[in-house]
């Protein structure tokens, strides 16, 4: 028996209106489905956990379906033979907004959705398609439908555990997810007394249990909340949701460990998009006789971003960039601010959609195991062996990207160092670049500095979407001729740029009144169980073997408090401000802990010599740097121009940074200049 796909278009149209994007014309977009079944035999699925104890229809194949979203040229010829996989976030699309500085959209169709154009006009083909088991519809994101296992049509049972926090005061009932958009496994038994809830303040903290009598596996008809006296509600008994009685506090870290049923066989996550991506690379027709609608492509490349981007390391490191003869399916993979992760999906029960661990929240979660690196390691506390590249006749060229927050909250040293801490050279099919002073999520529309109520400082807002497109251009010219990118340029312990948490605290400078971290996001060893080797996580919670686990280093700063090394954008070359992967959460909301990934922080300069003074603050003040509006913004051009030399950007983006520097950076940053301040005219016009 064979694997088979058919592919089902659902709906086709002209995308932006029929706009031509220079040499490669008109786009169209074809939204469909994609149908699978596979032998549960084969060699090409082996190790997909409980694929075996999936239904079989009656050719003895499992089957399963994957959303899909493809925009073409219109005239193939006219394209560049490259497929660009947008490896969907939770379901999301992401690549048209940080590729084209689009607006965030699951169902592209206007020139709007085009945003620059970037991927367009360089006649790319976008295949968007679902990987990820457990999502559900909603908001047009692409749905992954997968069978549930069973032991012999009878229900598989399985110990699960899920932490919940809220910011604000309100919210009574959860998904047993987590998530409202996540599949939740049902549990057994609506009993409270054969499941546990607790709660603890902070990670390390000790756990206090909840009554079973002040919470329900229940869920709330007619509303979300218990305390609106002017809505009719009702309480009906729910084996997906959790219903606290007083509501849930902020700040809190709560904690169910309940028994679930039917699990989900999320391994055919990594075969959808194996399978997918080899028909339409290599295939003239599906298993149906219809045929390809892309027609076949000369390359694929993917990206991923965070979770996807860790999906990718792990979609290489099981080999499944090896279709199921044996050919190479991607050229290229692209993971960003994936840190040392894995998505570790191939286990009974695994809910995805959990964060890989934060500082605060869902800090055990076990995104990051072992192996962190593309290059081969020893785990010296465990003594095994490992790399994620290990298969050189399909291992794709690599250009793995991360920010700050990666080395704060996602281990992101383990990438380039052994579990020691020490520096490791990486394959030559590698390229790694630290993007300085950025965040793990930088949104290229943010147009002003953002306060989120939760933390301290204003959100980080270096503008890094300039990088994606260079490195797109960069990998495509690596896989089609050859020309090898610019060299890695991350922090090393040899240049001394990467360093201990308590080195790094000696150089941040004392800004007054500005809180620091805690340190970096630690990597206990841990136990899950006799089990775990099998993909099934049976001794939750996880058991810490060893507190001190793996040495976690972090990039070395300047006297500004900027990062000194890796691949430093406009905005970082010629700052404001100071610029960190972290941010501080406030009181009633896990204080002082480093909040979740998403927050980094933006600390503006004093605007003058005289504030500078007045607040003690040891950093220079913008006019002392700068002197004026458009000393600055020729700060931003040469820095712009250099990193064009360099590889780093492309021609166009120069002047596009250079617009968003006019009037001292303005809206996007906090400076209260007037746009011809000088030093002469100091204070008198703040």
């Amino acid at each position: 028996m064979t694997n088979k796909i058919i592919i089902e278009i659902k709906q086709r149209e002209s995308f932006a209106g029929g706009h031509h994007f220079d040499q490669a014309g008109a786009y169209e977009r074809l939204r469909g489905c994609a149908h699978f079944a596979v032998s549960p035999d084969a060699g090409p699925q082996a190790g997909i956990l409980d694929l075996d104890l999936a239904p079989r229809n009656e050719d003895g194949l499992v089957e399963f379906f994957a959303d899909f979203l493809i925009l073409k040229p219109v005239e193939p010829a006219r394209g560049n033979g490259r497929l660009f996989y947008d490896c969907g976030n939770r379901g999301n699309m992401r690549s048209l907004q940080f590729f084209n500085d689009a607006p965030a959209n699951n169902d592209p169709s206007t020139l709007e959705d085009a945003g620059n154009g970037f991927l367009f006009r360089r006649g790319y083909t976008l295949l968007w398609s679902a990987w990820q088991g457990g999502i559900l519809p909603g908001r047009e994101r692409v749905v992954l439908k997968l069978p549930v296992a069973t032991n012999k049509g009878e229900p598989i049972n399985g110990t699960v555990l899920q932490e919940f926090s809220v910011d604000e005061r309100g919210s009574y009932m959860m998904p047993l997810s987590g998530r409202s958009d996540a599949h939740s496994y049902p549990t057994t038994s609506l009993n409270t007394r054969n499941a546990t809830l607790s709660r603890r303040r902070y990670p390390y903290s000790e756990r206090e249990d909840i009554d079973p009598d002040a919470w329900q596996f229940a869920r709330i008809e007619g509303g979300t909340r218990l305390d609106d006296q002017s809505k009719k509600i009702g309480i009906v008994p729910s084996s997906t949701h959790l219903l606290l009685q007083d509501g849930f506090e902020p700040g809190w870290i709560y904690e169910l460990i309940y028994t679930a049923k039917d699990p989900l066989v999320l391994g055919l996550g990594y075969v959808a998009l194996r399978d997918l991506v080899s028909f339409l690379r290599y295939d003239q027709e599906d298993s149906a006789g219809r045929p390809n609608p892309i027609g076949g492509m000369e390359k694929a490349y993917a990206w991923g971003r965070s979770q996807t981007g860790r999906f990718l390391r792990d979609f290489v490191y099981h080999g499944f960039n090896a279709d199921k003869k044996g050919r190479r399916v991607f050229d290229g993979v692209m993971p960003h601010v994936s840190g040392a992760g894995l998505v570790k999906m191939n286990r009974r029960f695994a809910n995805i959609f959990s964060p890989s661990g934060g500082a605060y929240q869902h800090r055990f979660c076990y995104g990051d195991l072992f192996p962190f690196s593309y290059a081969e390691t020893t785990d010296h506390l465990t003594g095994a062996s490992d790399a994620i590249l290990k298969r050189p006749s399909t291992d794709p060229l690599v250009i793995h990207t991360h920010t700050s927050t990666e080395y704060w909250q996602r281990r992101g040293s383990l990438v380039h160092t052994d579990t020691r801490g020490r520096d490791l050279k990486q394959p030559e099919n590698v390229r790694i670049y630290h993007w300085t002073s950025s965040q793990h999520s930088a949104n290229p529309r943010l147009v002003s500095p953002k306060q989120s109520a939760d933390v301290v400082n204003l959100i980080n807002n270096v503008y890094t979407s300039p990088f994606f497109r260079a490195m797109l251009d960069a990998m495509d010219v690596w896989a089609s001729d050859g020309l090898a990118p610019p060299d890695s340029s991350y922090p090393t312990i040899e240049a001394g740029t990467l360093v201990s948490f308590a080195e790094w605290a000696t150089q941040f400078p004392n800004i007054q009144g500005q809180m620091l971290p805690e340190g970096p996001l630690d990597l206990p060893l841990m136990d899950f169980g006799p089990k775990a080797a099998e993909g099934v996580l049976s001794s939750l919670p996880p058991v810490i073997v060893d507190r001190e686990g793996y040495m976690i280093l972090v990039p070395s700063v300047d006297e500004d408090g900027n990062e000194c090394d890796g691949v430093k954008v406009p905005m970082a070359t010629a700052p404001l401000g100071t610029y960190t992967g972290w941010n501080i959460l406030k009181r009633g909301n896990g204080h002082g802990a480093i909040s979740w990934l998403t927050k980094g922080s933006y600390i503006p300069f004093p605007d003058t010599p005289d504030e500078q003074r007045a607040t003690r603050d040891p950093r220079k003040s913008v006019l002392e740097r700068y002197g004026s509006s458009a000393a600055y913004v020729r700060s931003v051009r040469d820095a712009a121009e250099r990193l064009v030399t360099k590889r780093f950007m492309i021609e166009e983006d120069v002047d596009r940074v250079v617009a968003r520097a006019s009037n001292w950076g303005r809206p996007r940053t906090d400076v209260r200049l007037s746009a011809d301040d000088s030093c002469d005219r100091r204070e008198n016009n703040v």
